[in-house]
């Protein structure tokens, strides 16, 4: 497929003893095979025959994340007391909730 930008991941399924391709912008498509390279070939082989299927019949294709804008702002709802804590420990490090949650949130992987 021309111009792929779609977000492709392979990852070990112990469940079937081989290797899934997945997509993220297509959660129910996968491809199992046995090694990493054939899934990645497999499963972006089932993205371009769903994406020429949606193109055909007019339907809209989802955006790659990786093209997507993204306003660096997202809200999350927690509980009281640990909203407390966290900004305690913010008020402690000298930094601002915001800036503490960022910091613990970039060393997530």
């Amino acid at each position: 497929m021309e111009n792929d930008r779609y977000t492709y991941r392979v990852i070990w399924s112990e469940g079937d003893g081989e290797y899934a391709g997945l997509c993220a912008e297509f959660p129910s498509l996968s491809w199992l095979a046995g090694e990493p390279e054939e899934v990645l070939r497999g499963i972006r082989r089932v993205v371009e025959e769903v994406v020429a299927d949606l193109e055909n019949n007019e339907e809209p294709l989802p955006e790659p994340i990786s093209t997507k804008r993204f306003s660096g702002k997202f809200m999350v709802r927690i509980a009281p007391e640990l909203h407390r804590r966290l900004m305690l420990e913010g008020a402690e490090a000298g930094i601002s909730m915001n800036r503490l949650e960022s910091d613990k949130l970039s060393r997530v992987e």
